[in-house]
């Protein structure tokens, strides 16, 4: 694994890209504010130059600055130093306003035609005077020497003549608003690379701390005996990405452990069980044998010579027998179950085997009136199998569908077809059906739905068919009827043909 494969070299990566990107925004915001300010100050000096030069030749002239800018293509002023040159006032030695861009500050004609000068210290609304400390002495006489605030600044030139020191004072405006904007502009980008910046750890830490979340919710599952649980890995390389892998490894080979476990635990039941059966077995089968022996000498050597007592004599022989038949069915099924199955393997072909184990229940069936039918597909290839191990699946699946449907009456159906390497048996009635609640238990040893059943019928076939390396199936519904699907492996190469 490469460093920057790494979740630490990306977050590394990332943050050095976020750090270039934010010293690079700041540098090109100082770089243009550092222009803005050069143009600012550029246009400063340029309208106070032009505020000068225009003062100086009002000095000189008779005229009025306003006449002279009025003039068509005077070169005095340009549109940006109108724009910024708020008033330009001529001051004489005796601190008379001579000439001012302000019609309010210029000199009127008094009763006797005599000229009313208008004092310096009179004029209101002046802004504050800059640079005022290379005025000397002279700056006592200025209004707005020393006065803060304002928005426009003042600035006076002295300027010798014939006459004495006149001052030139230029009136320049500011735009506060445009300077906040400046100093505002880099707190917004810093503001937006600082949300960016903050955007991108939210979705790394999110993106961090979401596995360990979900291994953390793994882990809990796990601990509460749930080894089927899996963490996403969405296909992450870095080291979250193999926790989770390796995470899910060691899960997997929990949960193979823990089934090998539960099989050797089930081995060693199924062993003890079948030594423990074996002793029963011998032991009971003995006394049922004389039983049976002493039955058919009862039956032979002292029958009633009474026809009726003769009947209710057989009667109960029979029903005595049939007791014992089925104590030593049940014991059969118990030791199936528990002894290891050993079959013998070979080809067999697959209709014979339904109809060998169907003429279990032929008899009964006639007798209840159900209907049976097996239809096969063509080309159903053989199967592989052991015919006495198969026969005992199919006997037991005849049996219960006849058992479903009592003596009401229905339908047996039989369908045999190839499915994909395999051939597929599909055993249906019209029966009483399997509750939702016993369907899932219904493979489970000695669960049983019958007063009499040991439960061991179904956990047989299954064995049985598993030994086959095949499957078996259930659906059912509740008062309409079930259907076994069986599938056992085909013969290769050997199938059959035979017409519908």
């Amino acid at each position: 694994m490469t460093f920057f494969s790494t979740f630490r070299g990306r977050l590394l990566l990332i943050l050095s890209i976020l750090l270039i990107a934010s010293l690079g925004v700041q540098y090109y915001l100082n770089l243009l504010t550092q222009q803005e300010s050069d143009e600012l100050r550029d246009a400063q000096a340029k309208a106070l130059v032009a505020g000068i030069t225009l003062g100086s030749n009002g000095i000189t002239s008779s005229e009025y600055m306003r006449d002279l800018i009025e003039r068509e293509g005077q070169t005095y002023l340009d549109d940006a130093a109108s724009e910024r040159i708020k008033d330009i006032i001529i001051i004489n030695n005796n601190w008379e306003v001579i000439d001012s861009l302000n019609e309010d500050f210029l000199p009127t004609t008094g009763p006797n035609g005599e000229t009313i000068w208008k004092k310096l210290s009179e004029l209101p609304g002046l802004p504050p005077l800059k640079e005022g400390a290379r005025l000397g002495d002279d700056l006592a006489f200025f209004p707005n020497a020393g006065v803060e605030g304002g928005d426009d600044e003042a600035r006076a030139i002295p300027i010798q003549t014939s006459e004495g020191r006149f001052y030139v004072m230029v009136v320049l405006r500011n735009d506060n608003t445009e300077a906040a904007r400046r100093a505002a502009l880099p707190l917004i980008v810093t503001l937006g690379v600082l949300s960016l910046s903050t955007l991108v750890t939210f979705v790394l830490v999110w993106r961090f701390t979401r596995p360990i979340a979900n291994l953390s919710l793994a882990a809990r599952q796990v601990a509460d005996g749930d080894l089927s649980v899996r963490v996403p890995d969405r296909g992450r390389t870095d080291e979250m990405g193999q926790l989770t892998k390796q995470f899910n490894e060691m899960i997997a080979e929990l949960e193979v452990s823990n089934q090998l476990e539960e099989q050797l635990r089930l081995a060693e039941k199924s062993a003890v069980i079948g030594r423990l059966g074996s002793a029963i077995a011998h032991e009971i089968r003995n006394p049922l044998n004389y039983i049976n022996l002493t039955l058919d000498h009862l039956r032979s050597k002292f029958a009633p010579e009474d026809p009726d007592r003769t009947a209710a004599f057989a009667k109960l022989i029979s029903q005595i027998k049939s007791e014992v038949a089925r104590i030593n069915q049940q014991i059969s099924d118990f030791l199936n179950y528990s002894r290891p199955a050993n079959v013998n393997l070979r080809q067999i072909d697959a209709r014979t085997v339904v109809e060998n184990s169907l003429r279990i229940v032929e008899a009964q069936a006639a007798e209840n009136d159900i209907r049976i039918s097996v239809v096969e597909h063509e080309s159903v290839p053989q199967v592989l199998g052991d015919p006495e191990f198969l026969r005992s699946v199919f006997n037991n699946l005849f049996i219960n569908a006849v058992q479903a449907m009592g003596n009401e009456g229905g339908n047996l159906n039989v369908k045999i077809s190839s499915d994909d390497q395999f051939v597929r048996f599909e055993i249906s009635d019209t029966g009483s059906g399997i509750s939702s609640e016993s369907l899932a238990k219904i493979f489970e040893p000695y669960y049983s739905t019958k007063e009499t059943g040991t439960g061991l019928g179904l956990a047989i076939v299954q064995k049985i068919v598993e030994v086959h390396s095949g499957t078996i199936g259930v659906e059912s519904t509740e008062g309409e009827g079930t259907k076994f699907t069986v599938r056992l492996p085909e013969a290769d190469g050997h199938r059959v043909h035979r017409d519908v």
